[in-house]
């Protein structure tokens, strides 16, 4: 099997990802505080290649969010065939040459993590220092699915989704993949609490945030920690993550609302910095079990 030459790949137009840009159905993008994330989908039957040249970014992790995928990965001239189910994921050095032919349709949720995050998060580790993730291809991952589908729905709607929640995902897969990928040993949660003063300072700027975007990192270095322990410590102390402990003050808040006034949904909204009307009831049926509307009127 041979590959196709790195000149020839690079004479098609292409995204960062080096996928070509008219062959991709769908191409979102979305940038957290620590992590950037992608999503590329090719509904094509035709073959299709990808080339990066080698380069400084870090690691890139790949999950496929559909079934039936297949792609021939290059070494030199020498290819491999691998298949990627619903969940299958691949990690990847952007150290090295990527080359690969993408055979027929896929969709992928991709991850990537920059060389300045495995430094930041070394200083939490109680074993062994971390520098990468080690290589696997087409190997099924259930927590890395579930974080995906959790993600992609920011990813589709940017600009809909506060920073908090993006971030937390982010820790979130970067945790899961130092403890299967990399060999990290992170501290127990039971042994990571914050301080009542710490506690007080975080829930303090979450409250006072509002809708603006508040990073989990920003909120972490007012109590002198990185975001992945802080995220840890955060949820040990409360019982929960601090984008969940936010939207429960929000919705008690409108609670209070419904209650006593007589504001409109979308007036409760606003007050209560939800982003508009259906936010709110999203959100508030999550945590209630029932609309706000519905709510409201078994009051009544």
């Amino acid at each position: 099997m041979n590959a196709v030459s790195a000149p020839a790949m690079l004479a098609v137009r292409s995204d960062s990802l080096g996928c070509s840009a008219t062959t991709l159905k769908q191409s979102q993008e979305l940038q957290g505080s620590q992590f950037s994330f992608y999503r590329k989908r090719v509904e094509s039957r035709e073959v299709s290649q990808v080339y990066t040249p080698a380069s400084d970014r870090g690691f890139l992790v790949g999950i496929s969010m559909a079934q039936h995928h297949r792609r021939s990965i290059f070494r030199g001239r020498q290819g491999a065939q691998f298949g990627f189910g619903r969940g299958a994921v691949y990690t990847r050095d952007f150290s090295e040459d990527y080359r690969a032919d993408l055979q027929g349709p896929f969709d992928f949720l991709l991850v990537e993590l920059p060389l300045s995050w495995f430094a930041t998060v070394n200083d939490d580790l109680r074993v062994r220092k971390v520098s990468g993730l080690a290589t696997v291809t087409g190997q099924d991952d259930p927590v890395l699915a579930h974080l995906a589908a959790a993600l992609a729905p920011a990813l589709a709607l940017p600009d809909t989704d506060s920073q908090l929640f993006v971030d937390q995902l982010g820790l979130a897969m970067g945790t899961h993949l130092l403890k299967r990928y990399g060999g990290a040993g992170l501290p127990s949660p039971v042994n990571v609490r914050l301080s009542r003063v710490h506690e007080e300072r975080a829930k303090q700027m979450l409250l006072l945030k509002g809708q603006d975007q508040l990073s989990l990192p920003e909120i972490a270095r007012e109590c002198n920690m990185s975001a992945s322990y802080f995220l840890r410590a955060f949820k040990a102390t409360t019982g929960h993550t601090p984008h969940q402990w936010l939207m429960t003050q929000r919705v008690e808040m409108a609670r209070e609302y419904l209650r006593h006034t007589t504001l409109s949904l979308a007036e409760i909204a606003v007050a209560c910095n939800f982003y508009d009307q259906s936010h709110f009831s999203r959100v508030f049926s999550q945590i209630v079990g029932s609309t706000p509307g519905a709510w409201r009127r078994r009051l009544r």
